[in-house]
């Protein structure tokens, strides 16, 4: 496709898990995708990447929220990419509660993975296999586990990643023994300048949620400390923290970060400027995952 260079563009990317995956129970960090692609594509293109952190999503039934452009019911909704038209589409995958389950799913059962011990490990299950009563047609019924997570590059030339770079890749720990092996199922590119953003527009007040947690300190070296950004209200004292860590070249390094999962009232003055700068995420270490926001109208 031809790209404006003033336009933000992102790639979005959906694997299937195929093997158990060993690590970060909530996602796979931005760093470890940017790895992965590293061993993939050459040093001048890889060195403009910034990725986002991959959530665990379910192949299921599910329902669009009502802010969604689409509507309506689908079945293994998380087992693909669904168009993007609206600012909100961008985050039907990015929330680990999945609010896109049926409610006559199983939810609570389906809102994380099995932990299968591998070789003394704790692994997540590539898919969750339930058992059903004996009058039942089938005996029991397998959901499958995708990744989601998107790009955006630097330049602009860097993007779009073909196919075959995104097929293949291998997340987590034990990789050497075949584990967080994954099969590419969906890329598409999102312009960010052509999305809808009217729920904003017509907005008076907004939240501020915490998709990925902020970096507030970094012990890696020459990254800067953070305070809140001056747009939320709350002060860092009156939010959840979480010890984070990230790994540069076998290398351990300790981030304190604002926990994601947060709300917080926004005290600016320019939502769209800011859901915009949020999708490619805010603070240190952003390259990597870190500090990706969602603006919400206070009221639907």
């Amino acid at each position: 496709m031809t790209k404006s260079h003033n336009h933000m563009i992102i790639q979005q990317v959906h694997w299937e898990l195929e093997m158990d995956y060993i690590g970060h129970p909530y996602y796979v960090s931005g760093n470890a995708i940017l790895h992965a692609l590293g061993q993939h594509v050459p040093h001048d293109v890889h060195q403009h990447l910034h990725a986002s952190h991959g959530m665990f999503v379910p192949g299921q039934f599910g329902r669009y929220p009502e802010e969604h452009s689409q509507n309506g019911t689908r079945p293994y909704l998380g087992s693909s990419l669904p168009d993007v038209e609206s600012y909100d589409d961008l985050f039907l995958m990015r929330n680990p509660a999945h609010h896109w389950l049926l409610e006559s799913r199983p939810r609570d059962a389906l809102n994380t993975h099995d932990i299968r011990p591998q070789s003394g490990h704790p692994a997540l299950s590539h898919e969750t296999i339930m058992g059903k009563p004996e009058s039942a047609h089938n005996q029991q019924q397998t959901t499958k586990w995708y990744i989601n997570a998107y790009l955006h590059a630097d330049d602009p030339d860097a993007l779009p990643l073909g196919e075959d770079v995104l097929n293949g890749l291998q997340f987590g720990g034990k990789r050497n023994y075949g584990y967080g092996v994954t099969r590419l199922k969906g890329t598409q590119v999102v312009d960010l300048d052509d999305l809808d953003y009217s729920r904003l527009e017509d907005g008076e007040a907004f939240l501020v949620g915490m998709t990925t947690p902020f970096v507030l300190e970094s012990e890696y070296p020459s990254a800067a400390d953070q305070d809140v950004p001056w747009w939320w209200k709350e002060s860092r004292r009156d939010l959840r923290e979480r010890a984070e860590k990230i790994l540069e070249q076998r290398e351990v390094y300790k981030l304190q970060t604002v926990d994601h999962g947060q709300v917080v009232k926004y005290e600016g003055d320019r939502p769209i400027e800011t859901a915009k700068s949020g999708i490619l995420r805010v603070g240190t270490h952003s390259k990597y995952g870190f500090g990706e926001l969602r603006v919400k109208p206070l009221s639907p």
